[in-house]
């Protein structure tokens, strides 16, 4: 659970749910589940930007773009680049 601010899935507004939806389909599939949800079931790593939805879209989006299948690495290669990051930052994620 984060212990700052957040919007819950119940009270998301259009603005912030059009903002996570977009993000959310920028990303692959497998990602569809939460790892750690929150009460509500949502992410928690994405429900700490709720209180920013343009944030929210745009790092998170980022990361969705960045593991695109049309891109020249692999998946496998998207994965380790991915979990060597957060590794490095000390991050479950």
């Amino acid at each position: 659970m984060t212990w700052i601010k957040t919007v819950p899935l119940a009270e998301v507004d259009e603005k912030l749910r059009s903002a996570m939806e977009g993000q959310r389909a920028l990303y692959p599939v497998e990602y569809a589940t939460p790892v750690h949800p929150d009460e509500s079931g949502g992410s928690t790593i994405v429900g700490s930007h709720s209180l920013i939805p343009e944030a929210l879209y745009h790092a998170f989006g980022t990361f969705g773009a960045l593991m695109s299948p049309e891109l020249p690495l692999s998946r496998r290669q998207h994965e380790m680049i991915a979990t060597m990051v957060s590794v490095a930052n000390r991050c479950v994620y």
